[in-house]
């Protein structure tokens, strides 16, 4: 009975504790949430949303940033074209490179944010030539949401593999002795 406990409140400590890095890292529902969906296909950038409401006969308007824009105003504008089913809008002749792309309904309120990547259309290749290193490195992760992660990130994501190790020897020492701390 007492060997019974004691595996299932180990248990219980190490779920925990492999879920506490996460809980405290992971984003809020509502951050994570996008109500927009955006693809590339050459140099043409699309969204589709179905998260605004047609008010005075416009939907809304959507934003393509790029990497020194900052602002919805700075972007290239398109209005939001459909039905109450979904709404879209597409940019043409987009050059290479890494954007944001951002929707606001006509109520004001924002229906979602993303990054895209626009590559460079493939041209044939006669002699083989080496190719140059990306400059930002591979974009992965959830949809390309990888970005540069300042000292404060890098701190607390230190400060948390820390103490998960030095939890992790606590917890050790103290099933070898279970009469000390």
């Amino acid at each position: 009975m007492r060997t019974s406990r004691l595996l299932v409140r180990s248990g219980l400590t190490v779920a925990a504790a492999a879920a506490l890095p996460l809980s405290l890292t992971a984003q809020p529902a509502a951050a994570r949430a996008t109500g927009i969906s955006v693809s590339t296909t050459g140099s043409t950038v699309s969204v589709v949303t179905s998260a605004c409401t047609q008010i005075n006969g416009s939907w809304g308007t959507a934003a393509l940033l790029g990497s020194a824009q900052a602002s919805f105003a700075q972007g290239r504008q398109v209005a939001l074209s459909g039905t109450a089913a979904g709404q879209s809008a597409a940019w043409s002749g987009v050059s290479p490179g890494t954007y944001t792309v951002v929707v606001m309904c006509s109520n004001g309120s924002t229906a979602g944010t993303q990054s895209v990547i626009v590559s460079a259309p493939a041209t044939p290749r006669v002699t083989p030539t080496p190719t140059a290193s990306p400059s930002r490195g591979v974009m992965g992760g959830f949809g390309g949401a990888a970005r540069d992660f300042g000292p404060v990130a890098m701190g607390v994501g230190g400060a948390l593999v820390g103490t998960g190790v030095i939890a992790a020897a606590w917890f050790l020492r103290r099933r070898s002795k279970p009469y000390r701390l």
